[in-house]
């Protein structure tokens, strides 16, 4: 990174978007433009009953026709995001907002240092737009609460809280501190007519370079389901 730095303050023209040192961040914002969604970032209902979950299936099967397969995944309590790229390049970031309309996080998304300012060559996703999750990892929130403590400061509540706060803060410098980590979990509308199923989509935003949420499973069943 070093030696990046020195080469590009030598030949600035050779600067890239996609650099990097680009992740930083810049001059702190003065605010954040909204943002229209489409479609809408809807939120995700929830059930602690196996009953509703096998009505549901039933539910599934009746409008489908057929048995369904279904993908499994973790849960990351973190804060909704959508995520677009343009030509393979990441042009914009947004809040969730209340599902129509969000704000413009471009800047502080593009700190974190998983998130690739660039999609993998070779990728067949160009003009994306994808949805995810930016959250704390157990070891940054202590790190960033046993820091606070130490200056005097009241520590976060929770992670999610502190991931929601730090996606709102105005200077991208600040931003770039808390390290944030982020999870694709949704392409949100049909993006190439080969891909016949959300697993198929999991499988391309990961070879794009995108980071998904590990410890999925694809189940044939809901018995499948349930047991995992």
């Amino acid at each position: 990174m070093a030696r990046l730095k020195e080469l590009e303050s030598e030949y600035p023209d050779l600067v890239t978007p996609d650099s990097p040192t680009q992740k930083v961040g810049g001059q702190p914002l003065e605010g954040f433009e909204p943002v229209h969604h489409h479609p809408p970032m809807l939120s995700l209902d929830n059930t602690y009953s196996k009953e509703e979950v096998l009505e549901f299936d039933r539910r599934v099967k009746r409008w489908l026709g057929h048995s369904p397969s279904y993908q499994v995944s973790l849960k990351v309590d973190g804060v909704a995001v959508s995520v677009s790229y343009r030509d393979g390049r990441l042009v914009l970031g947004a809040t969730r907002g209340d599902g129509h309309t969000g704000d413009d996080i471009t800047e502080n998304i593009k700190t974190i240092r998983s998130l690739p300012l660039k999609l993998l060559e070779g990728t067949r996703l160009k003009d994306i737009d994808v949805r995810g999750e930016v959250y704390l990892s157990k070891s940054e929130f202590e790190r960033i609460n046993r820091e606070r403590r130490e200056r005097g400061e009241v520590p976060f509540a929770n992670a999610r809280n502190a991931a929601a706060g730090t996606l709102k803060h105005l200077d991208p410098k600040e931003v770039a501190q808390r390290r944030l980590d982020i999870f694709f979990h949704t392409l949100p509308g049909p993006i190439d007519p080969r891909i016949k199923s959300h697993w198929e989509s999991m499988q391309l935003i990961r070879q794009a370079g995108l980071k998904t949420i590990p410890h999925i499973k694809r189940c044939r069943s809901i018995d499948e389901v349930m047991d995992y």
